[in-house]
């Protein structure tokens, strides 16, 4: 069961390490849209539509798991209430931190062999900390061994993508599970390799752009940019130029740099800057072409996260840029839950 399942890249690296996914939930309209379009057409698993604070766990029991058991329950909480962007004391008392706790209750009526939760890794900032302990003390009364926090980033799993997240795993008291967690590492920089000369090196981003789309791919869409913005790209300078390469200049940088990153190019040879929820829109952060004087397109974001170009995204622009965001990179998924999937079924 994959729970918080946004536009469903968790779901679709499950499907692709070889589990069936049962149930999905999620609350936002064009996340379920994208989600049924893709991954619900042939009747195998059941998308439920709402809040999860509404949502009672025993209805996902008593329509799914009956005769069955849920061998994995997925689930990455919306985390912006621990978004490293968030300043100061921000998002302390933002009401979705609550629902990695919910999350737990889920666990809880679910009893799944193996639960593994994603979030941020603004989620171990002391701020923070109480939620944390109260997850991990939900898991202690049900006796779950619920594993420490690690951090993992996408790039060392062959994403062409700098973006780091926490995960979570917890096994179910009478599981005895040989898992080797954390997961290895597929890829890594040039030093890693000359220890290890198993590694891949990091995938670059250059494929991205060098693979054309379909003409029928309604995700092969860009924002529309005004003329004065379009001048700001062309005086940018390709493969990596940034903001403060260019002629814009903009009253809040009379004190202070801005941030250099914004309207920033895309450099191909490396992989690309963390795909976020406005990874569609150039003023919020590195999303412009790397030669191209506008912003990425939502499928070239897709592919940053490694969903394949078959997979679309609807909603609309805005909405499915920030699907895309939201998303767990497929491929790394896939690596993180096969681990999983290989250690359960050798477990008797």
């Amino acid at each position: 069961m994959d729970l918080f399942a946004g536009a469903g890249g968790f779901s679709l690296a499950a499907r692709m390490a070889g589990f069936k996914v049962k149930a999905a939930v999620e609350l936002k309209k064009q996340a379920c849209l994208t989600y049924r379009h893709n991954l619900c057409p042939n009747g195998e698993t059941t998308l439920y539509e709402g809040d999860t604070l509404d949502l009672s766990p025993k209805t996902i029991v008593n329509d799914n798991f009956t005769d069955i058991q849920c061998d994995l329950l997925l689930g990455g909480p919306p985390c912006q209430g621990f978004s490293v962007h968030r300043i100061n004391s921000s998002g302390v008392s933002d009401p979705r931190n609550k629902l990695i706790l919910r999350y737990f209750e889920f666990v809880k009526e679910l009893q799944p062999k193996v639960f593994l939760m994603e979030n941020v890794p603004g989620l171990l900032w002391e701020r923070h900390k109480s939620f944390l302990q109260e997850f991990y003390d939900a898991g202690k009364k049900s006796k779950y061994k619920v594993l420490p926090p690690i951090v993992l980033d996408a790039r060392d799993f062959g994403v062409p993508q700098r973006r780091k997240r926490v995960f979570i795993l917890g096994i179910r008291p009478d599981i005895d599970l040989d898992i080797v967690w954390p997961p290895k590492r597929t890829h890594g920089d040039k030093k890693d390799l000359l220890n290890n000369p198993h590694l891949k090196p990091w995938v670059s981003c250059q494929s991205i752009f060098d693979t054309a789309t379909t003409k029928d791919d309604e995700n092969d869409v860009h924002m529309n940019h005004t003329e004065s913005l379009i001048n700001v790209f062309k005086s940018t300078p390709i493969n990596g130029g940034s903001r403060k390469d260019s002629t814009r200049i903009l009253p809040c940088h009379t004190s202070h740099n801005g941030h250099t990153d914004v309207y920033g190019r895309i450099d191909p040879s490396l992989p690309g800057p963390t795909m976020t929820t406005a990874c569609v829109n150039p003023s919020k952060g590195r999303f412009v072409h790397p030669v191209e004087h506008h912003g990425i397109t939502v499928r070239q974001a897709a592919r940053f996260q490694t969903f394949p170009d078959w997979f679309v995204f609807k909603g609309g622009l805005m909405a499915a840029g920030e699907q895309v965001g939201n998303a767990v990179p497929v491929d790394m998924g896939k690596e993180i839950i096969s681990a999983i999937a290989n250690a359960l079924s050798n477990y008797k």
